[in-house]
């Protein structure tokens, strides 16, 4: 191969290897990361306790009582009406969407299911409460917030607001959150999933929201990475004696007329 092109291929990739090097090196970290985790572990799963049944002899007040209810507040439709139990009472757990500036929500209502009594929000006392059910470790509660509102990158996402995230100091500062309007646990964040989710932005490229994985930056970069591979191939089949002309080749272009000296 003729040199200049050899010093090309060399050039190239070098400087795309120094390009995007450092991206490389941050999909193998999170890649190791993520192979060698316990994604049961990283969802906090060990740390909620199982969820507590209902009694088969409970005496319940037919859904028909909520839903009048809710249809003299205005309410024309549900999508679903489930029986859950929070904090030891039975409770129903109706949704049907509302419109907000034109935009069509769900929204969520819990009903006494003993005495079909529409009922408020969780308090934060009963998210806390709800809380402490849940987790199955022994250590204390340190904090409680309220969310109204999440970004992309929050470790509350596209999930049900308004929330309570009650944080409990072991282990790893385990915060569970708890859903006001449905009554429910959400999530359980700890340190580990906040690594693992750290590593998955990286993974992904997706700095906004970190789970579009067809966002250009990464469709770039997946490019150049085969640009990269690619040109180490060709430099590899470059530099080998496969390229290079044999002996024969070059004494037979040696004693060709037009490399005779000149006299």
């Amino acid at each position: 191969m003729n040199r200049t092109w050899h010093l090309r291929i060399r050039k190239t990739h070098r400087y795309l290897g120094l390009f995007i090097g450092i991206q490389f090196l941050l999909w193998t970290m999170g890649g190791l990361y993520f192979s060698w985790s316990n994604l049961d572990a990283i969802h906090g799963d060990a740390l909620k306790r199982p969820a507590a049944g209902l009694p088969v002899s409970l005496t319940l007040a037919s859904p028909s009582v909520p839903l009048t209810a809710l249809r003299q507040q205005g309410v024309a439709a549900v999508s679903g009406v489930q029986l859950i139990e929070v904090l030891g009472v039975p409770m129903y757990q109706i949704t049907y969407p509302m419109t907000h500036g034109g935009h069509s929500m769900s929204h969520t209502r819990l009903a006494d299911a003993q005495t079909g009594a529409l009922r408020e929000a969780l308090t934060q006392a009963e998210a806390v409460a709800v809380a402490q059910r849940t987790f199955a470790g022994t250590s204390e509660v340190v904090g409680v917030d309220y969310l109204t509102s999440t970004n992309g990158h929050h470790e509350y996402r596209k999930k049900p607001l308004p929330a309570y995230a009650v944080t409990f100091r072991e282990p790893a500062h385990a915060t569970i959150y708890v859903a006001a309007q449905t009554g429910t646990v959400q999530s359980v964040r700890t340190d580990a999933w906040r690594v693992f989710d750290l590593l998955w932005m990286l993974h992904t490229m997706d700095y906004e929201g970190r789970d579009d994985m067809n966002n250009n930056l990464l469709r770039a970069f997946s490019v150049l990475g085969l640009l990269t591979i690619s040109s180490g191939f060709l430099l590899f089949w470059a530099s080998s004696s496969w390229a290079k002309p044999s002996k024969k080749q070059r004494l037979g272009r040696d004693l060709r007329p037009d490399n005779q000296p000149v006299n």
